[in-house]
């Protein structure tokens, strides 16, 4: 797994490659602490480049979520497909992300 953050202002961007899973989670989540810790408005998670999300790496984004929001911050996800999409969608996240897909 392989994540970069490119902040831009009140914006940021947080890509994603490769496994988000249980094994991979811990590498990531002291990153996802800082990112809310630095309150931005807007992220925006690329996962154009993500193969496969188990419940753990659902539950990392779920998180991330709901404690941005919680100031007031907001949550879009991008380049979804593949597996981790029928994943958002079995779950129904499809809908919470407002995800488009065909």
């Amino acid at each position: 797994m392989k994540f970069t953050r490119v902040d831009d202002g009140s914006a940021t961007v947080l890509s994603i490659e490769g496994v988000l899973d249980a094994l991979t989670v811990p590498e990531i989540r002291p990153a996802i602490d800082d990112l809310v810790m630095a309150r931005p408005a807007s992220v925006t998670v690329d996962l154009s480049g993500l193969r496969l999300i188990d419940s753990s790496g659902v539950g990392l984004i779920v998180s991330l979520y709901k404690r941005c929001k919680e100031h007031g911050g907001t949550v879009r996800l991008t380049g979804i497909a593949s597996q981790p999409l029928a994943i958002f969608k079995l779950l129904r996240l499809d809908r919470v992300f407002g995800i488009q897909h065909p």
